[in-house]
């Protein structure tokens, strides 16, 4: 025992020598050894420092393309001065000074005026410029058509007379601000009434061609609504034209720096505004008089202008539209998996194909979507519910609701391996107490099992919701379109058109920055649209992160 002991010793005294000439050599390789451990947890350890390094390069990294896309996209409704250029030749340039090009550091100005200049941008060199002013009387007009126009409000022509009449920009406001509450507001009220008379007529049009395809004559009554409606429609259309007409007569006299007269329709003027007399009060005001006018109106100019409403609102139903498809199927497949299925080679294969499924490329589900969704099950229902309106596909076509279950398909793998993690995170002895009492595995799962593992739930939602928002690739094969018409729910029966296009904000984003016929025009739109993408997604999750933090909070007290 007592040579045990003298053994022992020796051992723990050699155990102690090992640790002494570790700590001695962390010492000798680590000079620092007298800071806070705090700020160095484990001293000597290198590779702890190499990870913290790489951690903190990503997080810059994430900074700064968050810094960089906030930036210039909250930057591009904000008012600009213009500035009047004076070069060497004797030229004058009047634009936006929007920024310098990377290689022999030019300027380049945004002139507008595209149907004078044939282009909107202007580049000049630094050293050709003679003096730069801010004329205060230079006015911005944003307009329906080509663009914005900059120039000196000369007056106002009526009735194509020829005459011009001078009116100060209060005046020309009272003006412009009349035009728009009576006469843009009967122009749209005509349209809403011709749109209502043609769906009518589209619907007694198929009711005629059914009634065809199954031997039977038409009423007479539906033939003579159906002429009447045509007349009633013909004549709303000649009301329309004739305002449309008269209101175009009354145009706006702008002149350009070198003096050219350019005549602008004032129902095609939106806003107008005289940037150099703004103060930082006026900027903000009319800031939030652009944004109201970006997230409510609908896109103009082939994308390149215009307001995001159609473009948000679709995004937001796709992302509805594959959460209801997605989540409940997510999750019973997940429980079944977890609670029922027995283990053995068939749950451990069928759990890899899960996973697999998960890095799929999302084109590959866009090519399954339209042969399985759109053509064969979207032809189907259209050779069953819509034979009259063959050829002309109803179902059989891309639309919102194929592009939601195909996103549906795309995040399901997501929401079952999320939900699984969160059904392995509840305690087995909290389930076993819930049987022991007498609680079935039923009632155990709904009332135990569930509410804990939710916040792997809201995980897995989270996931889905991120992925269907930024996906671009399948939607594009599945219904998303440039320019979506109508929206794919409105005030026509029955209310919801699953079988309609829509638009979405990461298609917008590609077709504004690649596909547009004006692209320097319309690159600011794509970072304002971006950073409209990166809110929303960001809005979304926070809100699912705040209620996984609360049913966190609730079971936490379970779990030791």
């Amino acid at each position: 025992m007592a040579e045990g002991t003298r053994h022992g010793g020796r051992r723990h005294k050699r155990r102690r020598g090992q640790r002494g000439d570790e700590g001695g050599s962390v010492l000798r390789r680590f000079p620092f050894s007298g800071l806070s451990k705090s700020l160095i947890p484990y001293q000597g350890d290198g590779l702890v420092w190499v990870c913290a390094a790489a951690t903190s390069v990503v997080l810059l990294l994430y900074l700064l393309l968050l810094g960089v896309i906030t930036t210039r996209g909250l930057s591009a409704l904000w008012v600009k001065p213009v500035v009047a250029v004076s070069l060497i030749d004797g030229r004058s340039v009047l634009g936006h000074i929007e920024g310098k090009t990377g290689g022999d550091g030019r300027w380049r100005i945004f002139r507008g005026n595209r149907e004078v200049y044939g282009h909107e941008f202007s580049w000049i060199d630094p050293e050709a410029v003679t003096a730069v002013t801010f004329p205060e009387e230079v006015t911005v007009f944003e307009r329906v058509e080509y663009g914005r126009a900059v120039g000196y409000l000369r007056g106002m022509m009526l009735s194509g007379s020829g005459e011009v009449v001078r009116l100060d920009l209060e005046q020309f406001a009272a003006r412009h601000q009349r035009l728009l509450t009576e006469e843009a507001e009967a122009l749209r009220l005509l349209g809403l009434k011709m749109a209502k008379i043609n769906l009518r007529l589209e619907d007694l049009r198929l009711k005629r061609l059914k009634a065809m395809g199954r031997g039977r004559d038409t009423l007479a009554s539906n033939q003579e609504e159906e002429e009447r409606m045509r007349q009633t429609y013909l004549e709303l259309d000649r009301k329309h034209v004739q305002l449309l007409s008269e209101m175009r007569q009354k145009t706006a006299v702008i002149e350009t720096m070198e003096g050219t007269r350019l005549e602008v329709p004032m129902s095609d003027i939106l806003r107008f505004y005289q940037p150099n007399q703004m103060n930082v009060f006026e900027k903000m005001g009319f800031y939030l008089v652009r944004f109201w006018a970006l997230i409510s109106e609908n896109p103009r100019e082939s994308n390149t202008e215009g307001g995001l409403f159609p473009v948000i609102f679709g995004t937001l139903l796709l992302v509805l539209l594959m959460s209801v498809f997605c989540v409940p199927f997510g999750v019973v497949a997940a429980i079944y998996l977890h609670e029922y299925a027995g283990e053995g080679w068939v749950l451990n294969t069928v759990r890899l194909a899960v996973h697999n499924l998960a890095s799929i490329p999302g084109i590959v589900y866009g090519i399954f979507g339209l042969g399985f969704f759109v053509y064969g099950l979207g032809g189907w229902i259209d050779r069953a519910f819509f034979p009259e309106r063959l050829p002309i596909p109803t179902f059989g076509t891309g639309g919102v609701l194929w592009a939601g279950l195909t996103m549906a398909l795309l995040t399901l793998p997501v929401v079952i391996v999320s939900t699984e993690e969160g059904l392995r995170s509840v305690p087995r002895f909290v389930k076993d107490g819930s049987l022991a009492l007498g609680a079935t595995k039923l009632q155990t799962l709904r009332r135990v099992t569930l509410p804990m593992a939710m916040p792997g739930i809201m995980t897995g939602f989270i996931l889905a919701i991120t992925r269907a928002a930024g996906e671009v690739a399948p939607i594009m094969i599945v219904g998303v379109v440039k320019m979506a018409p109508m929206l794919p729910i409105d005030d026509v029966f029955p209310f919801f058109h699953f079988e309609r296009k829509f638009m979405h904000l990461g298609f917008h984003i590609y077709d504004a920055a690649f596909q547009s016929p004006n692209v320097e025009a319309a690159l600011p739109l794509a970072y304002v649209t971006t950073t409209l993408l990166l809110l929303l997604v960001l809005s979304m999750s926070l809100v699912a992160m705040y209620f996984r933090a609360k049913l966190r909070e609730r079971f936490t007290e379970y779990v030791f």
